[in-house]
C-alpha cells in the first residue's frame, strides 16, 4: 500500500533508464521485490517517492554494472540506440500541423542517433530534466550528487548535444573547382 500510489511514477522513470518496456518492468519489480522484506524502513522514509526513485536508480546502476561484467562491451552498447527510439515517438505534440510532423520526422532520428553517442548519465540527466521535467534539486537528490553539479553536468550534456546536433545537421558544402 505504501508503494502503489508511486509505481506508474517509478516505471516512467525506469523506463526513461532501461529504454524498453520489459527492462523498465523488470526494474521495477526487481526494486519492489527488494523492498517487500524491508517495509519497516519504508514506513519510516519521510518523503517516499524520491528515496524509491533512488533505489530505483542504484539498481539500474547495479544491473548495468552485471552486465558489464558479464560481457566485456563498452556501457553504450549496453544502452543502444534502439533503447533511445520508443521515446520519442511516446511524446504528444501539442501541434499537429503537417510543417510540425515533417520536421518531427526529420528530427526524430537524428536526436536518437545523437542522444544514442551521450553517455548513459548524460542521456539520463537530458531526459529526466528535460523530457520529464524534474527539477534539478530532485534530481540532485534522487542521484545523490550536489545540486551545483547536476547545473554544470546539465549544461555540459546540452552543450555536447547542440554541438554533436550542429555537425549531424549542417549540410555538407559542395566540393567544386577553386573560383566557381
Amino acid at each position: 500500500m505504501l508503494v502503489q500510489p508511486h509505481l506508474e511514477a517509478m516505471y516512467r522513470f525506469a523506463f526513461r533508464l532501461a529504454g524498453q518496456q520489459q527492462d523498465a518492468e523488470d526494474l521495477v519489480q526487481d526494486v519492489v521485490i527488494k523492498l517487500y522484506p524491508r517495509l519497516h524502513e519504508l514506513e519510516a522514509v519521510e518523503q517516499l517517492r524520491p528515496w524509491l526513485n533512488r533505489v530505483l536508480y542504484r539498481q539500474f546502476i547495479d544491473q548495468i554494472r552485471r552486465k558489464n561484467r558479464q560481457i566485456d562491451r563498452p556501457l553504450t552498447e549496453l544502452v543502444g540506440p534502439e533503447s533511445q527510439v520508443d521515446w520519442l515517438d511516446s511524446l504528444e505534440s501539442d501541434s499537429v500541423g503537417p510543417d510540425f510532423q515533417l520536421e518531427r520526422a526529420r528530427l526524430g532520428p537524428v536526436l536518437d542517433r545523437v542522444l544514442a553517442t551521450l553517455t548513459p548519465d548524460q542521456r539520463t540527466l537530458l531526459l529526466l530534466h528535460d523530457v520529464d521535467g524534474w527539477g534539478q534539486e530532485y534530481i540532485a537528490e534522487v542521484l545523490e550528487i550536489p545540486l551545483g553539479t547536476v547545473k554544470s553536468r546539465l549544461h555540459r550534456c546540452r552543450a555536447a548535444l547542440r554541438k554533436k546536433l550542429q555537425r549531424e545537421l549542417e549540410p555538407i558544402e559542395p566540393v567544386g573547382r577553386v573560383g566557381e
